[in-house]
């Protein structure tokens, strides 16, 4: 019943799901656009989240992580310099800030649903850092099981921001966009990086289904946003997992023919919702 919606590349996703205005994705729920990401310097660092989250409670401030990672050293950092620095990348990466809806939302999920929690990570750290997004074609045009080389993220990286970084930076964002992936579970292996298979939960689909509705996404076209490819599963799955996270109360799912419904009346603040209202 979906056939009729096609995939398209990760590149056409991604130029569709932004801002056709300005090419930009809406800081004002905490998504980040630009010439700077964190993966010129760190990965998703999942192990960490797990630590600080664990740590703290989901009504945690944005100041009860920082002094979390800095005066309890909850994350196991040598020097109070690691520390510090530990505590701006991962601010980065998430925002750690219950004001930000995509940590807000992140954090909800993550109490949720265990299993998810590293595809959860991925898909925030996704919408947080613009370096990460570039690296994601040369990861969906591999077959499971084919060898993903570094090299490919690196061209995938010059091919979409040319001329912006040198050799050595451009080398560095691969490395450690590689890593990511594979704390994803969309590659695996220690050097060399095969294509596989993320674990995917109905809470990650709900998770990348709001966040495509943060971005524009409506109806049908929330099933095939960049946030749901990154579930890397087909379109028919989507809707299946939606209609799974609808019975679980955190979403609505409405298919009526080909026509799709998708609205998170539970999900999202009312200032939230206005000021997507203002948006539309």
């Amino acid at each position: 019943m979906l056939s009729c919606l096609q995939r398209e590349t990760p590149r056409q996703v991604v130029s569709r799901t932004m801002n056709p205005k300005n090419g930009e994705l809406p800081d004002c729920f905490g998504f980040r656009s630009g010439a700077r990401g964190t993966h010129s310097s760190r990965t998703i660092m999942l192990a960490e989240l797990r630590l600080l989250l664990a740590s703290r409670p989901a009504t945690a401030s944005k100041a009860a992580y920082r002094s979390a990672i800095i005066e309890d050293n909850v994350l196991g950092k040598k020097t109070v310099t690691t520390r510090r620095l530990t505590a701006k990348r991962m601010g980065e990466l998430y925002a750690l800030d219950p004001q930000v809806t995509v940590f807000r939302l992140l954090r909800h999920f993550w109490d949720l649903d265990q299993e998810g929690r590293p595809l959860l990570a991925f898909l925030c750290s996704s919408a947080r850092d613009p370096l990460l997004r570039l690296t994601a074609e040369p990861i969906f045009q591999a077959n499971e099981g084919d060898v993903v080389p570094k090299e490919s993220l690196e061209k995938a990286i010059d091919e979409a921001a040319p001329n912006r970084f040198n050799p050595a930076i451009a080398q560095a964002i691969a490395r450690r966009a590689s890593s990511s992936w594979t704390q994803s579970g969309h590659l695996t292996g220690h050097v060399i990086k095969k294509r596989s298979r993320p674990a995917v939960t109905p809470a990650n689909a709900a998770y990348a289904l709001v966040l495509g509705y943060l971005t524009g996404a409506r109806g049908q076209m929330l099933l095939n946003t960049v946030w749901t490819q990154l579930l890397d599963v087909p379109i028919e799955r989507v809707a299946a997992l939606a209609a799974e996270a609808s019975r679980r109360g955190w979403l609505n799912y409405r298919q009526v023919g080909k026509v799709i419904d998708i609205q998170f009346p539970d999900l999202l603040t009312a200032a939230e919702k206005e000021m997507l209202r203002g948006q539309d």
